[in-house]
């Protein structure tokens, strides 16, 4: 969320024109919903709501559901429990099961929006606002004079006892932290490192000593134009410290520290965009050695080979993009989607007249550590102007074949849309609930909304943790839904993404078929001989069905050399399984 844009946005509409969206023409259930707190109506389609639980005492304002100070933000999960980060500090809730989930803990810590992210025992935490302190305290002032209490920067908690977090780090920078990334390496596992996207201004110097301001031509040294990096020594998290300071938007050329897009209008009717001089989110993926970086004013690659000394590879624009917000890579690491927080994320930016390329996804082809741009997708249901509403956080649905992600878009409920090819992004479900007020605007909304070991789990930041399921459909099978819930994982930070791998099981290759049955390219009567053989052999033993699924294998790689498009990694993907599944 950029609150500090909002005014800047909203200043400018006026003057910009550019295509009207074209959402789809049939009636849609989302549109027209009662509005409410926690009362709203709601509508869904191929998944459904399994629980919703309110924010706890002093994360809410009673008869305020929309207060920024007491707003949901993002999350973080490790086994069973759910880290719900809240501008008033975070929460740790229980979900084994997910009809009676369980409050553990509330911190009260406030200080900004609260993203978190979590690595064994430890918990990281983001604060930006001013009126973080350094022990937590409530009493902390939004503005005033420099205080050697105040707190901005990255706060590491040890919650090996889950009922009493405790800070062990604490470490300052700046511009604070209005988000971060956890990275890991392969080379170095004494480590974890963090890298710090500041959005606010420059601190001054009689508060945190080095902190310096100014444009970069007048000040060399200034905080603007790059990210903090720091270190955590897994065995001593007690010395968490700033190890870099790396200037990643500086000009190959000339070393111009403020070498990317100089901010204003890409041209007549295009978008006013932000300068970039700071990133908003960077997603890294550490098996790819890459990290993509949403950067207010451009998308940006970095390589991360070496975690503390990241550096730019290659960047883009675009003119129907206004702030750079997050980003999210395909599985394989073959495309990139970034999204555009238009309006700040407080301002309604899906009505019927709003354009479908502003305040959408951006889905880029990555290739060589190239970006190719492919599309666009926006959420395709207009919302009411009560609505703050924009693209906003996600995370993969691990289905094997196929691209899909989950997205929360604040007031416009959940998206989860499919990717295969981005350069045509469908809709396969969604879940909405009506406006906080049919009068009057309302921060609220989905946050983020993640998926993770087989259930989708969503920050709504006035109405509390919601928990849902995707449901077998036309677009989605059983298979394909079983497959993914094979992949459990221990922990997920949804900007530090981890290769998925789908075990050999059989499921795994129905999924497959049920994908190749909805081809256009491949013959109906191949695909249903292969899944008759695929039962054959199910029915078989010992060496005989081993013998069959080998066999069976071997006929979905030949079948891939005459197959088109997104069949051949399909039939290759099942050949794989079989192949695993034979031993």
């Amino acid at each position: 969320m950029n609150v500090r844009l909002m005014a800047r946005w909203s200043l400018a509409l006026p003057l910009l024109l550019a295509p009207v969206a074209a959402f789809a023409q049939t009636p849609d259930p989302r549109v027209g919903l009662r509005a409410g707190w926690m009362d709203a109506e709601s509508a869904a389609s191929n998944m459904r709501l399994i629980s919703n639980t309110p924010r706890p005492e002093r994360f809410y304002m009673p008869g305020n559901p929309g207060d920024f100070f007491t707003a949901n933000s993002d999350l973080a999960f490790r086994g069973n429990l759910v880290f719900v980060g809240n501008f008033s500090g975070f929460q740790i809730f229980d979900v084994s099961d997910p009809t009676a989930v369980r409050l553990l803990t509330a911190v009260v810590c406030p200080g900004g929006q609260g993203d978190l992210s979590v690595f064994g025992n430890l918990l990281f935490m983001s604060v930006e606002m001013p009126n973080g302190r350094i022990d937590c305290g409530t009493d902390g002032a939004m503005g005033g004079p420099p205080s050697p209490d105040r707190f901005l920067g990255v706060r590491v908690f040890d919650i090996s006892n889950l009922d009493a977090p405790r800070q062990v780090a604490a470490v300052q920078t700046c511009r604070g932290s209005h988000t971060h990334t956890l990275v890991t390496s392969p080379n170095d596992t004494d480590n974890v490192y963090v890298y710090v996207q500041g959005a606010a201004g420059v601190r001054p110097a009689a508060e945190l000593a080095g902190c310096e301001g100014g444009r970069p031509d007048q000040n060399p040294n200034t905080a603007l134009f790059r990210i903090e990096v720091i270190q955590v020594p897994l065995a001593a998290p007690q010395n968490a410290r700033v190890v870099g300071a790396p200037r990643i938007f500086a000009d190959r050329e000339t070393g111009a520290i403020a070498g990317l897009w100089a901010g204003g209008a890409h041209g007549a009717g295009s978008q006013q965009t932000a300068v970039t001089d700071q990133c908003h989110d960077i997603t890294t993926y550490p098996e790819l050695g890459l990290a993509a970086g949403a950067c207010s004013g451009n998308g940006i690659l970095l390589d991360i080979s070496d975690p503390a000394n990241p550096v730019r590879i290659d960047e883009v624009v675009d003119p129907n993009f206004a702030y750079w917000h997050s980003a999210t890579f395909n599985n394989d690491g073959s495309s990139v989607i970034f999204t555009d927080e238009w309006g700040g994320g407080m301002a309604p930016r899906c009505r019927a007249e709003d354009p479908e390329t502003w305040g959408a996804n951006a889905l880029f082809h990555l290739k060589d550590r190239k970006l190719a741009f492919a599309g666009y997708y926006k959420l395709p249901a207009p919302q009411t102007a009560t609505e703050n509403c924009v693209a906003h956080n996600g995370s993969l649905v691990p289905v094997p074949g196929r691209d899909i992600k989950v997205q929360a878009w604040y007031q416009g409920g959940i998206s989860v849309f499919d990717f295969t090819d981005p350069a045509n992004a469908v809709e396969i479900a969604f879940f909405d609930r009506g406006p906080v007020s049919a009068s009057q605007p309302h921060l609220g909304g989905q946050w983020s909304t993640y998926w993770y070991n087989g259930r989708i789990y969503g920050s709504e930041i006035g109405r509390g943790l919601d928990i849902l399921e995707l449901l077998p459909s036309e677009h989605l099978s059983a298979n394909e839904l079983e497959a993914a819930r094979l992949i459990q994982v221990g922990e997920f930070n949804p900007q530090l993404q981890e290769r998925i791998s789908w075990p050999a099981h059989v499921v795994v290759a129905r999924a497959y078929l049920d994908q190749l049955g909805r081809s256009t390219t491949l013959a109906a009567d191949r695909v249903r001989l292969l899944g008759e053989e695929l039962t054959r052999a199910e029915g078989l033993s010992g060496a005989a069905r081993t013998t069959a699924l080998r066999q069976l294998a071997a006929t979905a790689t030949r079948m891939s050399a005459d197959a088109q498009g997104h069949d051949v990694p399909r039939l290759l993907g099942l050949a794989e399984t079989l192949r695993g599944l034979a031993g």
